[in-house]
């Protein structure tokens, strides 16, 4: 099999460092790695697997030779230097939001629509980390029943804040133990008018709200990518929570669907179903919970049941490492499966 040279690019960031990790874990062929953050990490020295990689400075010439990148250092970041790598003849797998709607990009769940990568211009998006288990989790349900409209609730962990939104979550904790008024200083989002405190408490915005229409980008991404990778004009509505858990997003879903849903048939699909776990034993008490699958990759699923008014209608809860399934593990899939079309040679 033939070897790849290889950058990821934001590698000093969570999600980059996780993208390493699983280069490694699920064998991407590689014949050499090129680990790229800013001028400020530069020279820095990342350890792994026995390998020793020194962190070099993201510049405009970063990717001569380079033949695969995977991106995670923000979408305006991606806006400045992906075109060079472009130019480069580097292919490039995008984790940031800049080109998840321009039409010319695929936006790819592997085992959803695989298919739209052989569209690729060099340039692949990832979809949001909700996005990717809600779809995940549902598109064996799609093709089979053919759903028409998402309800979706979120539960995010402060990961998703990054290092900071985890710094908070500790600290605050600490505070209220402490008898202590907990110090408020990142979430709900960066650079907004105010902050609330995370820890023994439940935060309804994640990223900005569009107050023309009370949702916030979080859920209006949801919408559009969900659209967008299942190729149909999907009714979705969601509601986007912070909650105070470290790491591992969850999501209680409602779908209703075209054709009558079997449930025998449900539980078949979704327990022979690419990347999901299906943990469904309400007698045994056994169904997904965030900490349980803290560096896994795939989406897990449970407390699976029909409506009970409607016979096209279903409730289901999933939860995943939005580290790993909704980001890093993502995007190396991606390129394992781009390798599998033969569209990497």
């Amino acid at each position: 099999m033939k070897k790849f040279k290889i950058a990821i690019v934001g590698a000093t960031g969570a999600v980059g460092r996780e993208m390493l990790r699983c280069v490694f874990q699920f064998n991407f062929p590689f014949e050499s790695i090129k680990l790229l953050a800013s001028a400020r990490s530069a020279g820095k020295e990342i350890e792994f697997e026995g390998h020793k990689f020194v962190v070099e400075e993201l510049t405009e010439n970063s990717f001569e030779g380079v033949e695969v990148a995977f991106w995670s250092a923000g979408g305006s970041i991606s806006e400045k230097y992906m075109k060079y790598a472009v130019e480069a003849g580097c292919v490039n797998i995008d984790n940031t939001s800049h080109f998840r709607m321009d039409p010319n990009v695929p936006l790819v769940v592997p085992e959803v629509n695989g298919e739209a990568l052989v569209n690729h211009h060099g340039i692949i998006s990832c979809p949001n980390c909700t996005t990717i288990m809600m779809c995940s989790a549902l598109t064996r349900l799609n093709d089979e029943f053919d759903i028409e409209r998402i309800v979706v609730s979120t539960y995010q962990a402060v990961s998703g804040a990054g290092v900071a939104g985890m710094e908070e979550l500790y600290r605050q904790s600490q505070e209220v133990l402490d008898g202590k008024e907990p110090v408020a200083k990142t979430l709900p989002c960066a650079g907004d008018k105010k902050h609330f405190p995370i820890a023994f408490n439940c935060i309804p915005q994640v990223d900005k709200f569009d107050l023309s229409n009370g949702y916030s980008k979080e859920e209006i991404k949801m919408v559009n990518e969900t659209k967008k990778i299942f190729n149909k004009d999907i009714e979705v509505n969601a509601t986007c929570v912070r909650v105070p858990v470290l790491r591992g997003h969850s999501e209680s879903i409602y779908i209703e669907t075209k054709k009558p849903i079997d449930m025998d048939k449900v539980f078949e699909l979704l327990g022979n179903s690419t990347g999901i776990d299906l943990c469904d034993d309400l007698a045994n008490q056994v169904y997904p919970m965030p900490t349980s699958f803290i560096g896994d990759e795939l989406t897990h699923v449970g407390r699976v049941r029909k409506d009970l008014y409607k016979d096209n209608a279903l409730s289901l809860w999933i939860t995943g490492d939005q580290l790993m399934k909704g980001a890093a593990y993502n995007s190396v899939d991606i390129g394992l499966k781009m390798i599998e079309l033969g569209l990497l040679k």
